[in-house]
């Protein structure tokens, strides 16, 4: 049995090192999302401002492509190469299912469309009209449609149209060496499509679909004549349209006549259609998905949103969102619903006691008692509010106008003498009220609010604070700053980066910082308070900008700038700690101390110099399964000390794995209660 359970335990400690320790938490889905194509198996999906997502499973899951923070408008697919146009970047090419992306040479323009024919490739731009590639975008020649906004291409046999702002649609009969205006010579066509030698016409303003059976020699008005449309996607005889505000509508008789669909009141700015599957790309709120051509929706798995903060009530852990309001987890984070505000931007939460406060751009302070399955506007309700801190009975709310304070969960407000000033986070124990201004660093109060000191951190924006003993963290725009005397003085910390969020836990200090245009973002821990730091990113996709965080049970939870909220176990990035800096001459793994243990022991280990890749240390119990992961990173030389916690444990044997690049060692060790 034990032989079984070693080999087990070798098996899955082999596996670790394919294991991401940030995990992207379900549920929190949203984004922009402006083109939807598939190549065989893989489906692309073009964004705002995340470049590409790709997916293998029909947008089940969803991961983003190595073309990133791009705004791409449109994408297309010409057998194994993917084509991307994107804002002020011309059109890039993938040959390799969006592993990698190079540039073309139309490298300069906005691009809105993409049509292929055979081997031609067409690019509609804004103010230079069409261009054409014959050679998969290694070169490209502009056609003598080259002075309009091509906002739609399609290609009909030999024709190719071009659907423009303000000037309707043009043909071209000969790939763009001579264009045509047709008789729809003056709407906003965003979109076009075919079914059979049928050309219809998405058109904006208010003016529905048209439609043409002889190549745009005539066009009729079909009955949806009240819409804008963004989008148009055929499958067999049926016709889809995606509208502004409106949702989707569709059509079995070439547009005679038109049902909506149950998803009816979003803005669809990409469609992609095959038998009874239709995938829609929504203004904000990501990809929903139908099986039965639009009967029933979905939505799915992309994350390209902003988290804000994070709140906790008990075992019910809050999220503030971007237009998305507030989410709720009762799992630690690891999946999330919606409450009912769900259309708001929420920059704060904070708690007291049943009462949970939502603070929101233009709309103030937002409260439920019920855990979010409804919600009120408090007396605070025309403020932009940036910040919420709650100590006792008092409620403070930073906001673009200076410090409010209720006494009375938010029922009645009033102006602090703080009032002149754009306050971008708030923090209130004992009689202390601190704010963070946005450029003129932190203000103190004594008394509750009542009168206000500036500090010595006078010129930076301040935007989050964290109490840990008698220090006060502020995480602000030039790095973290403590202070020892209740936000009077501070003191500056090592790390030179635009610090958003800080959570500390005994001598660790956890940072999520803002992605600056010559610096990385990300989270970084100093396991000495504040001396040295390291960056513990491993499991992003795209280290992405880091504005909230939270440390709740052994989890901690970042809530990032366009990619959602991502969680990760708290034992696996503190506790250790570099003993030595002596440089051992091998590996080796020491039994550890005290054992047997209740509830803590420590773990001694040794790194050599030359170390490739990362260093594991994982336990396991008695029947191989892994209950925590000790140390996931690249570790300097030295002799390295980390502690396990056996507190949530029962008792018994228990094993601990080491494992990096040639070296793997197993011990055991004995938790008794």
């Amino acid at each position: 049995m034990k032989k079984i359970i070693f080999t087990l335990l070798i098996i899955h400690c082999s596996l670790i090192i394919a294991t991401a320790q940030w995990v992207q938490c379900e549920g929190i889905y949203g984004g922009s999302i402006t083109s939807i194509v598939n190549s065989g198996n893989n489906f692309f999906a073009g964004t705002y401002s995340n470049g590409i997502y790709y997916s293998t499973n029909l947008g089940a899951v969803w991961a983003q492509t190595s073309l990133i923070n791009k705004f791409v408008h449109t994408l297309a697919v010409n057998s194994n190469y993917i084509f991307a146009g994107t804002q002020n970047y011309g059109v890039y090419v993938s040959s390799n299912n969006g592993v990698n992306w190079i540039q073309t040479t139309l490298n300069n323009k906005n691009v809105y469309s993409l049509a292929v024919s055979s081997n031609n490739i067409f690019a509609g731009t804004t103010n230079s009209g069409v261009y054409l590639s014959t050679n998969n975008g290694v070169t490209w020649t502009q056609t003598s449609l080259n002075n309009r906004d091509v906002y739609s291409l399609v290609t009909l046999g030999n024709n190719i149209f071009a659907g423009t702002q303000n000037y309707g649609v043009y043909v071209s009969s000969n790939n763009g060496v001579n264009w045509t205006q047709t008789a729809l010579n003056n709407k906003k066509v965003y979109s076009l499509a075919t079914i059979g030698n049928n050309i219809f016409a998405g058109t904006f303003a208010d003016s529905g679909v048209y439609f043409s059976s002889n190549n745009g020699v005539s066009w009729i008005q079909t009955s949806l004549n009240n819409q804008s449309v963004n989008t148009l996607a055929v499958s067999g005889n049926n016709i889809f349209t995606g509208t502004l505000n409106n949702g989707i509508f569709y059509s079995t008789n070439y547009g005679s006549n038109w049902s909506q669909t149950s998803l009816n009141n979003q803005s669809v700015y990409a469609l992609w259609l095959s038998s009874n599957d239709i995938l829609a790309g929504l203004n904000d709120n990501g990809i929903y998905y139908s099986t039965n051509n639009g009967l029933n929706w979905s939505q799915i798995g992309i994350s390209d949103i902003e988290v804000s903060s994070f709140a906790l009530s008990g075992s019910n852990l809050f999220a503030g969102t971007f237009n998305k309001g507030v989410y709720l987890s009762t799992n630690n984070g690891m999946s999330w619903a919606q409450t009912s505000l769900n259309n708001k931007i929420v920059y704060s939460i904070s708690t007291n006691g049943n009462n949970i406060f939502a603070a929101t751009w233009l709309e103030g302070v937002y409260r439920t008692t019920n855990n979010g399955v409804n919600w009120s506007q408090t007396g605070l309700n025309n403020n932009s509010v940036i910040s919420l801190s709650v100590n006792g009975n008092n409620i403070y709310a930073g906001t673009l106008m200076g410090v409010y304070k209720s006494s009375d969960n938010g029922t009645n407000w009033i102006q602090t003498g703080l009032s002149n000033l754009n306050i971008m986070s708030i923090f209130a124990f004992d009689n202390i009220v601190l704010a963070g201004t946005i450029s003129y660093g932190i203000y103190y109060s004594l008394n509750n609010g009542n009168t206000w000191v500036q500090s010595n951190l006078y010129n930076t924006g301040v935007n989050s604070f964290q109490k840990s003993g008698n220090k006060i963290y502020a995480a602000t725009n030039y790095g973290i700053y403590y202070s020892t005397n209740n936000g009077v003085t501070w003191i500056r910390l090592s790390l030179e980066k635009a610090v958003m969020s800080v959570n500390v836990i005994g001598n660790n200090i956890i940072a999520g910082t803002e992605m600056e245009p010559s610096d990385s973002a990300g989270v970084y821990i100093s396991t000495n308070s504040g001396i040295n730091w390291t960056s513990i990113n491993q499991g992003f996709n795209v280290i992405p900008s880091v504005y909230g965080m939270l440390i709740v049970d052994n989890f901690i939870l970042a809530g990032t700038f366009s990619h959602s909220a991502w969680r990760r176990t708290l034992s696996e990035i503190i506790g250790i700690q570099n003993i030595s800096s002596e440089v051992p001459s091998k590996f080796s793994l020491c039994q550890n101390y005290p054992n047997p243990f209740n509830p803590t022991t420590k773990i001694k280990f040794d790194v050599p110099a030359n170390l490739v890749g990362q260093t594991f240390l994982s336990v396991y119990d008695i029947l191989g399964k892994e209950v925590a992961t000790l140390v996931h990173e690249q570790l300097a030389p030295g002799t390295y000390s980390v502690d396990f916690d056996g507190t949530n444990f029962p008792s018994g044997i228990y094993f601990y794995c080491l494992q990096t690049e040639g070296f793997f060692e197993v011990k055991k060790m004995s938790l008794i209660k």
